[in-house]
């Protein structure tokens, strides 16, 4: 409202960092849950024609999947750990129980055969 009556002397509010890393940190454990569980890929994922699954190959449950992002929100440093597993497993795939895997199956459906 206070746009709408003095434009010029309108500033954006200033929020503390903690409240930006805090916002910033739920957000993305809310994407990273929301579409694993769904399709068991984010956007990125996609493009690279990798998938998320559970031991039974399905997508991870919502509280998997909440789990799994709250790991890398708080410990993105767990990835490296794919550079060292013989499974190209990160910290997170081990504690979650889940995989990686190349789908590009899904990615390459065209309607002629």
């Amino acid at each position: 409202m206070t746009f709408l009556l003095h434009p010029r002397s309108f500033t954006f509010p200033t929020w503390s960092v903690l409240a930006n890393l805090t916002t910033a940190w739920l957000v993305l454990t809310a994407y990273l849950s929301l579409f694993w569980t769904v399709s068991g890929r984010t956007y990125g994922s996609a493009v690279m024609g990798l998938r998320v699954v559970t031991r039974r190959g399905t997508n991870p449950s919502l509280l998997v999947a909440v789990v799994r992002a709250v790991c890398y929100a708080l410990f993105p440093i767990g990835l490296v750990w794919c550079a060292v597993s013989r499974r190209n497993r990160s910290v997170q795939d081990l504690v979650t129980r889940t995989s990686v895997i190349y789908d590009w199956q899904n990615l390459h459906r065209t309607g002629t055969r």
